[in-house]
C-alpha cells in the first residue's frame, strides 16, 4: 500500500500543478510593491491586510477550470463560491462578500453558471457585491471572497512547527459527487445552518489561539494540501497512513485508501498543533459534526514521509522538488 500511495503522490497532476506555479509566485513576490499593511500573503489560503483596529481584512481569489465549467456549469458556479468561502474559514475567518468575474459563449451555459453562483451565495450566506461580465468570447469563471478576523486569531497556512501533531478533520456525512467519483460532497443537499455550523468549528478553534497552521483540503487531496502547508512552512511531515480513516459510506462503496486520498474532500481541514492542544481541537470538531484524528507529525527535515507503523518511505524531498 505504501508503494501505491507513493506513486500517486509523485505522479498526481493536481499535486504537480500546485508546485509548477511556484516560479511565477516567486517572481511576483520579488518584483511587486510591498506595503506595511500586509499582514500575510504568499502561501496563505487567505491573505490578510492590517486595519487601524485589531481586525484583519481577508482576501482570496480562485479560478474554476474551463473544462469543469463546460461539463458542469451549475456546479462550476456553485464551486466558485464554495472554494473562496472555505479559504476564509480555513484561517479562522468569517466570509463577508464575493466578487465574480464571469465569461461565457453560450447563454444557456452562462445562465446555469449564474444559477450555481446564486445557489452558493444563498447557502453560504455571502452577498455578491461586485462583478465583471464578458459575453460571447470565453468560458471563464473566477471569484474573490473577502472576510475578516481578529488579528490575534488568524491561523496561518505557513507556520507549522517541529513536533506539531497533524490533525485531519473531515465531514463523514457525505456522498460521492455526481460529476466526479473523486468528489466527496458534504454540502449541496444540506441546509445552510448545518453547512455553516460545521465551518464555524474553525472560528471556535481560532479563538483559542492554539493552532500553528491550517488549510482546507483542496483538489490536490489530503497529501496535495499537506505538501503545500509544509512546503511554505519549510518543514517536513511524517504521516501514518493507517491513521487516515475513511467514511463508512465510501468503505461500503469499496473505496480503498489509495483512492480516498485522491478525493476533493469538501468540509475538511488539515491543522497542526502541539500535542497538549490536540484533544481540545478534536473535541470541538466532533461537537460540530466532523471526524478528527491525529495522522502524523511535523518534522524538521523538509521531506514528506509516509509509514504504516512498520515500514516507512521518503516520498518527496521538498527542497529538490
Amino acid at each position: 500500500m505504501l508503494d501505491k500511495i507513493t506513486k500517486y503522490i509523485r505522479t498526481n497532476r493536481n499535486i504537480i500543478e500546485k508546485t509548477e506555479i511556484n516560479p511565477f509566485v516567486q517572481k511576483i513576490n520579488e518584483n511587486s510593491y510591498k506595503s506595511p499593511r500586509i499582514f500575510s500573503d504568499i502561501g496563505q489560503d487567505s491573505a490578510a491586510i492590517k486595519n487601524d483596529n485589531d481586525m484583519l481584512t481577508l482576501i482570496t481569489t480562485d479560478r474554476i477550470k474551463t473544462s469543469y465549467i463546460e461539463k458542469f456549469p451549475l456546479g462550476a458556479g456553485f464551486s466558485s463560491i464554495l472554494v473562496g468561502v472555505d479559504d476564509i474559514y480555513a484561517c479562522g475567518g468569517r466570509p463577508l462578500a464575493v466578487s465574480i468575474i464571469i465569461s461565457f459563449r453560450d447563454q444557456i451555459l452562462g445562465q446555469k453558471m449564474i444559477d450555481g453562483i446564486c445557489q452558493g451565495s444563498k447557502l453560504f450566506k455571502v452577498p455578491i457585491v461586485r462583478g465583471h461580465t464578458n459575453i460571447k468570447e470565453y468560458n471563464e469563471l473566477s471569484s474573490t471572497v473577502i472576510g475578516d478576523i481578529k488579528r490575534d486569531e488568524y491561523i496561518s497556512a505557513t507556520n507549522a512547527q517541529d513536533k506539531d501533531k497533524i490533525i485531519l478533520a473531515v465531514d463523514f456525512s457525505g456522498k460521492v459527487g455526481r460529476a466526479n467519483k473523486l468528489h466527496w460532497d458534504t454540502i449541496t443537499y444540506k441546509s445552510s445552518e448545518e453547512v455553516l455550523n460545521k465551518r464555524k468549528s474553525m472560528n471556535e478553534i481560532a479563538k483559542l489561539k492554539i493552532v500553528n497552521s491550517s488549510k482546507d483540503i483542496s483538489n490536490g487531496g489530503i497529501f496535495g494540501t499537506l505538501m503545500q502547508l509544509i512546503n511554505y512552512s519549510k518543514v517536513g511531515a511524517n504521516i501514518n497512513v493507517d491513521k487516515i480513516e475513511i467514511p463508512p459510506l465510501l468503505i461500503k462503496s469499496k473505496y480503498a485508501l489509495e483512492t480516498y486520498i485522491q478525493m476533493y474532500l469538501t468540509t475538511s481541514y488539515i491543522l497542526t498543533a502541539q500535542q497538549e492542544h490536540c484533544e481540545e481541537i478534536i473535541k470541538i470538531f466532533n461537537n460540530h459534526g466532523l471526524k478528527a484524528t491525529i495522522i502524523g507529525e511535523i518534522i524538521t527535515k523538509e521531506v514528506l514521509k509516509i509509514n504504516d507503523g512498520k515500514d516507512s518511505i521518503e516520498v518527496i524531498d521538498l527542497k529538490n522538488h
